[in-house]
């Protein structure tokens, strides 16, 4: 009989991770999925210009992993190791991708319509199970007649709507900053408090989270109305915010904002940094839907048809970025 026998080697069992943007689009995506089909994942996520996350998941073999609001086109590289890794991965997301990779591993749901968001790709894979969530998603992107509409199927009155509607751009403007010091909760940890609540009805209720971050957007954007106008032309406007922790906030919130107060118009945000370069977030007419990625595209920004961002403009490419913006073909993809 062996004294020492050797015991063998544990069977390591499948992990899951769940990664998303941080902002609202994102975190309701993931939360119907796991409501749907639940499992002790992690969660991977980040602030709204935390794109390359993907390249943060250790996944072995057969493990799984979700992934919803992500820039397919920022994140293939790792999309591809994980695949050859043997990792099995789920894809929701409405950015503009040029190429989705065919692999017998991957199940992409990718839909680049000015129409469409992430939970809302997942609404309609689960059914709307949970469409409230998707709702709520809807209205963070700031796509109202959309969300309007899929909140018409829900028996929800005038004043439920209205909640889910503040709740969607309050998870939103949560997301945006340069770093978790600048936002009221990380948005991972804004997740952690979701989660448990079948409908976001029900997490307004027992949460008073959303009502402290929703008194602080507002204040943020009273702030940001007195911004002044950069640059205008028939097609639109820009505005100048200064660098600062609530402008840093709300500056993706003001964008969506001033795109619905004046549909008909082209809008940009522009945040200056001490260095004097700029974070730049552009919104495409509400009535087309569509060019703000490919304005945003040609400055080393990404997006999506609708609305789009550049992380960085250096100072001395301002004038071609605003010639660009002035000249857009706007509801052109």
């Amino acid at each position: 009989m062996n004294p020492n026998p050797i015991d063998p080697p544990a069977i390591q069992s499948k992990r899951y991770f769940d990664v998303c943007n941080g902002d609202a689009d994102g975190l309701c995506a993931v939360l119907q999925w796991r409501l749907a089909t639940p499992a002790p994942a992690e969660l991977i996520t980040g602030l709204k210009r935390d794109i390359d996350l993907l390249g943060r998941v250790h996944a072995c073999s057969d493990d799984e992993v979700l992934v919803c609001d992500l820039s397919m086109q920022r994140n293939r590289p790792a999309l591809m190791r994980l695949l050859q890794s043997g990792v099995r991965v789920k894809y929701f997301d409405h950015h503009d991708v040029h190429h989705v990779p065919r692999h017998p591993r991957l199940l992409a749901h990718i839909d680049g319509s000015p129409s469409i968001c992430t939970s809302l790709l997942v609404d309609r894979y689960l059914a709307g199970r949970f469409r409230a969530w998707a709702v709520v998603g809807a209205y963070g992107d700031n796509l109202h007649a959309v969300a309007d509409k899929a909140a018409s199927t829900l028996t929800l009155s005038a004043a439920q709507r209205e909640s889910l509607r503040q709740l969607g751009e309050t998870v939103n403007y949560n997301a945006y900053g340069d770093d978790e010091s600048d936002v009221y909760i990380a948005p991972g940890k804004l997740y952690a408090l979701m989660a448990p609540y079948s409908t976001p009805l029900l997490f307004l209720e027992h949460e008073g989270i959303a009502h402290r971050i929703n008194a602080m957007r507002r204040a943020d954007l009273a702030l940001a109305q007195t911004s002044p106008v950069l640059f205008e032309c028939a097609q639109g406007r820009a505005r100048l915010l200064y660098d600062a922790p609530w402008s840093r906030r709300v500056m993706g919130t003001f964008a969506n904002a001033l795109a619905a107060a004046e549909p008909i118009l082209a809008h940009a945000v522009l945040r200056r940094h001490a260095t004097g370069d700029f974070v730049v977030s552009v919104r495409a007419p509400l009535v087309r839907g569509s060019g703000a990625s490919t304005v945003c595209t040609r400055f080393g920004g990404s997006g999506r048809a609708g609305a789009a961002g550049i992380d960085h403009l250096p100072q001395h490419k301002l004038g071609q970025f605003l010639d660009a913006f002035a000249t857009a073909q706007w509801g052109l993809a």
